[in-house]
């Protein structure tokens, strides 16, 4: 695994071993950031269920200002900081070592970017974006990432945002939801 594009281009990435996480491969992050437009322009990013940490990784690779990481697994944790390392660039990163739920209660600050990859992920999926809605832990034009398997389909709204984009990537769905028009 890598980092596809950006200031931190070809550089690799660590994985973990074992099936507490499930890594998003090169090829389906590839897609995921050919889906949101290949750079950004600033903004916050959550990472909400970070694995490796290699999505946020690559949204601060491609312009994004900085990135918040949310992991429990302390396996996953370590590999996490390693691979923030690997940027050099740390103070652009977070990580909150806990889950996801005491995480959102914690944060005081909205995101631009959010990419979801629960593990029971329809159920978590709503109520994850209910609750961000809800917090105003999301600015007006925030995208969301939600990648599950591909079985899983998400609803077409979810409060007062919908899937702007689906597509299935072998085992994996990725759904984009994107604000109303109306509630912007």
């Amino acid at each position: 695994m890598r980092v596809v594009a950006g200031i931190f281009g070809g550089r690799p990435l660590k994985t973990l071993d074992g099936k507490t996480t499930r890594p998003t491969s090169d090829k389906v992050k590839g897609a995921i950031f050919s889906m949101l437009g290949q750079f950004f322009e600033g903004g916050r990013v959550l990472d909400l269920y970070a694995g490796s940490g290699s999505l946020s990784i690559e949204a601060v690779s491609r312009g994004a200002d900085a990135a918040v990481l949310v992991e429990r697994d302390r396996k996953a944790q370590q590999i996490i900081i390693e691979n923030i390392e690997m940027t050099k660039e740390t103070e652009r990163f977070s990580l909150m070592k806990m889950s996801s739920e005491r995480a959102l209660s914690l944060v005081d600050m909205a995101f631009d970017l959010v990419f979801l990859d629960p593990p029971y992920a329809e159920e978590q999926v709503v109520k994850d974006i209910t609750f961000l809605e809800e917090k105003s832990l999301i600015t007006s034009s925030a995208t969301i990432v939600c990648e599950t398997d591909k079985n899983v389909m998400l609803p077409e709204t979810i409060g007062s945002f919908s899937c702007a984009k689906e597509k299935v990537y072998g085992i994996s769905r990725i759904t984009i939801y994107e604000r109303n028009e109306v509630s912007r």
